[in-house]
Formats: structure tokens, C-alpha cells, sequence
């Protein structure tokens, strides 16, 4: 029989082991999210794959929030964060800092989530856009890569929290395979 461990089980790190534990170079960027449960989720996610933080922009809501809180589950103490006005004069920054930008959009040219492990650098930033509008094609300019998830059903999009979630675990297999 193979018996589900119950959560003291697990053995996770406290929130104040996790903050000093040393995380994966990657940076998460969300710009002009909405919906404070995507947030929340986002804060979960990057806390599930060692995320090294988060940098809100523009509309996206900031923590603390009762509806962010209620999808983070506490994940809003654990991960680093802060917000940034101006979007493109972060991503122009975190380039300064030898970051690799992608953005994760559907454009012309792009890298298909399953070939990022041919794209090099050693600190990447993630950029995730409006739930309705996607990444500001300015963004996308000022890119080093345009990430795709490759769908194969009838709708042009996925939730932007479930899309946050494949491509974390995808660059998170970077640094643990």
C-alpha cells in the first residue's frame, strides 16, 4: 500500500530556513496582473520551485491582502518581493545585472519551453503579462527570448498562474537535473 504522508510529514523548511536557504536565479516579473488570486498563486509557486523572488509592476496588486493571502498561504513571507512602477526600466536593470529576459508570450519568433535548456546565462528573469493583454510589446522588445508553452487544444491562451507554474518547474530543472 502506499500510504499519503500527512504535512508534518514533509519535512519543509520554516519560513525564516527558506529566506537563507540559497535559491535558484531566477527572478519572476508580473506586469499589470489582475486578479489578486493569480498573485497569490504566483507567490505559492515560487516558493514551491526556490524562486529567488518576485518584482510587481504596474496595476499588479502588492501584498499584504486578504485575497492574496488566502491563495499564497503564507508564501507572501517566505519569498522575497518588491514592486517597480516602470516595467521596462526594470527589465532594462535586471539586463545590467546579466540577467537572461524572457518573456513568456506567443510571438514570432520564440523558444518552445522544452528548448530552454539551450538558452545560456546564469540568472534569468521570467516576465508573465496581463491576464487579458499578455506582455507589453515593449517587453517583448527589450527581451532576450520570447518563451512559448506549446498548446495543442482549441484555446490561444492558459491562466497565467497555471502557465507560471509549467515554466517555473521547467527553469527550476535547470539547476537540479
Amino acid at each position: 500500500m502506499n500510504r499519503k504522508l500527512k504535512l508534518w510529514e514533509l519535512e519543509r523548511l520554516t519560513p525564516d530556513e527558506f529566506k537563507k536557504q540559497e535559491k535558484f536565479p531566477v527572478t519572476v516579473v508580473l506586469d499589470d496582473i489582475r486578479s489578486l488570486n493569480n498573485v497569490g498563486s504566483f507567490f505559492r509557486t515560487a516558493d514551491a520551485f526556490n524562486i529567488e523572488r518576485i518584482i510587481l509592476c504596474g496595476i499588479t496588486p502588492c501584498p499584504p491582502h486578504r485575497e492574496i493571502q488566502k491563495t499564497a498561504l503564507g508564501a507572501t513571507e517566505s519569498v522575497s518581493w518588491s514592486h517597480r512602477e516602470d516595467i521596462v526600466e526594470l527589465i532594462k536593470e535586471l539586463k545590467s545585472q546579466k540577467y537572461v529576459v524572457c518573456s513568456l508570450e506567443q510571438a514570432e519568433e520564440t523558444v518552445l519551453l522544452q528548448d530552454i535548456k539551450k538558452l545560456s546565462g546564469e540568472r534569468f528573469a521570467l516576465v508573465f503579462g496581463n491576464e487579458v493583454d499578455g506582455v507589453n510589446q515593449q517587453v517583448i522588445d527589450e527581451s532576450d527570448h520570447v518563451v512559448e508553452i506549446p498548446q495543442f487544444g482549441t484555446k490561444h491562451s492558459i491562466n497565467v498562474s497555471v502557465c507560471a507554474g509549467i515554466v517555473m518547474w521547467e527553469f527550476a530543472k535547470k539547476w537540479i537535473e
